[in-house]
């Protein structure tokens, strides 16, 4: 399981990246101009892009305790992860990359030192 407290230490290390209330007062995150991942509650879960509708649609089939989606993203490359069903790793890494596929390319290349 992976806490809210900790997805906020992982986006602490990205460049550029910063909190701020979504619609309902959930945490979301974001890089200018663009959000990158935020929570949802009911059930609570994290809210993140993935590269394609494609590679949403096989992590959903691959992993449904971990991955779920509903009508709202339907069509887009978009993910729902159940916080109580990924570890703080994997979450990095799901969050890493969603900044990668959001962030402007100058925050992408001082992420990967660059």
């Amino acid at each position: 399981m992976v806490t809210i407290d900790e997805i906020r230490e992982i986006v602490r290390g990205l460049p550029g990246a910063y909190e701020q209330p979504s619609y309902g007062g959930q945490p979301s995150w974001r890089t200018k101009p663009r959000g990158f991942s935020w929570v949802r509650d009911e059930p609570e879960a994290l809210v993140v892009w993935v590269g394609s509708v494609e590679e949403k649609e096989a992590l959903l089939e691959a992993e449904p305790e971990k991955f779920f989606t509903n009508s709202h993203y339907n069509g887009r490359p978009m993910l729902l992860v159940r916080l109580d069903g990924v570890d703080r790793a994997e979450a990095a890494e799901l969050v890493e990359e969603s900044f990668r596929l959001r962030a402007p390319a100058r925050l992408v290349a001082e992420l990967d030192g660059k």
